[in-house]
């Protein structure tokens, strides 16, 4: 008599089942971490995150190919810079921690680099943590290349790689990002910057959960190091960027996030998003998933471009931005914005309403006297009233 499956099994085995017979898992990384998180409210992103489901190939199945992607040249230029920065024992990468981050310690002279290597990625997450506690104990400069971290995303495990962790001789663990885009005069591209703070923020949340399990707890530092290009050389300089804000909203964003077994007991009986099912069939199996798409998802997800245009053609506010949806209170498509402002719908104490009425008075009182002044200028009107200017 076979054993009956545990919690954790019968979840691996739906997810499974969500992804396709034999369709391999895509890891999520921080990246996708950090922008899951920056839109709580979809399920469906979180679902098909939380499943491993490859978001690009399904969008190109779906006939909305997503325009994501690095060029192979950049992607060899970025190989090849942060090979620069960790050679020699990772050198350089140690020297810079210790001039930008804790000048006061011991100059490194031979930093550790252990072995990280192990077999899959819970072997990997394991002997990362085992590292940095041995790190930790040696107290000496320690750099752990590509280490292995879990962090728990919605009742399902995330295992994430950053670049490199470092330890300090006062036991302290730091995250290191390494970026290919330029430091111009010592300041970076503030929108390319914000984008590895908030992903360095994840790496730092995972860290965290690491360094709970060891006694006494090691800090995690909350200044991470940003090393890229200096000036448009191939040399390494870096800057030290404070994500204390980026780690606490990433940090109250994931723990809102619906969690993936909910998400997916509510699904149909047989729904799967494999990418090799019609076009019919996996369009239902998508929508059968409430998504929250927001001109945000353009830059963040690889199936903006599929719910941008579902949203548009269900006529949602949210399609025009989130600032614009909050200002609208219950009014939640174009329909009913244009009804209540026409005072067809709505309730005339309702804020949103008494102002969308006033703003059609504006308008039309505004549209009435251009089209007074055509008329006595004998000037010609389009279909709104506006005059022509010729």
């Amino acid at each position: 008599m076979p054993l009956p499956r545990t919690r954790g099994t019968a979840l691996r085995q739906r997810l499974a089942d969500l992804r396709g017979p034999a369709v391999p898992p895509k890891a999520l990384d921080a990246r996708a971490l950090a922008a899951l998180a920056a839109n709580p409210g979809c399920e469906r992103r979180a679902l098909l995150d939380g499943a491993g489901v490859d978001k690009a190939k399904l969008a190109g199945a779906l006939g909305s190919p997503s325009g994501f992607g690095m060029s192979q040249f950049a992607f060899m230029r970025g190989n090849a810079f942060e090979a620069r920065v960790k050679a020699d024992g990772g050198a350089e990468l140690l020297r810079l921690v210790h001039e930008k981050l804790d000048p006061g310690a011991e100059p490194p002279a031979a930093g550790v680099v252990p072995d990280l290597s192990a077999v899959g990625p819970e072997g990997r997450a394991a002997r990362t943590a085992l590292a940095l506690r041995e790190a930790t104990a040696a107290a000496a400069w320690t750099l752990l290349d590509h280490p292995m971290l879990a962090l728990d995303v919605a009742g399902s495990p995330a295992f994430l790689e950053p670049d490199a962790v470092v330890v300090h001789p006062d036991g302290g663990w730091t995250v290191v990002e390494i970026k290919s885009f330029p430091m111009l005069d010592g300041s970076a591209d503030p929108a390319k910057v914000g984008a590895a703070a908030r992903q360095s923020a994840v790496y730092v949340l995972a860290l965290e959960q690491v360094a709970a399990h060891l006694d006494p707890v090691p800090e995690v530092r909350h200044r991470v190091l940003l090393v890229c290009p200096k000036d448009f050389s191939n040399l390494p300089t870096a800057s030290a960027v404070d994500v204390r804000k980026q780690r606490a909203v990433t940090r109250r964003q994931l723990a809102r996030l619906t969690r993936v077994e909910d998400i997916a007991a509510a699904l149909p009986e047989g729904t799967c998003f494999s990418p090799d099912l019609p076009a019919a069939d996996l369009t239902a199996a998508v929508e059968s998933v409430p998504a929250t798409y927001a001109p945000e998802c353009l830059s963040a997800c690889e199936l903006a471009f599929h719910c941008r245009d579902h949203s548009r053609a269900e006529g949602a506010v949210t399609s025009l931005g989130r600032s614009l949806r909050a200002e609208l209170g219950g009014l939640t498509t174009v329909g009913d914005v244009l009804a209540a402002a026409h005072g067809e719908t709505g309730d005339p104490d309702d804020p949103a309403v008494a102002a969308l009425r006033r703003a059609a008075r504006l308008r039309a009182e505004a549209l009435g006297a251009q089209a007074a002044r055509a008329e006595a200028l004998a000037l010609p009107l389009d279909r709104e009233g506006a005059a022509v200017c010729r």
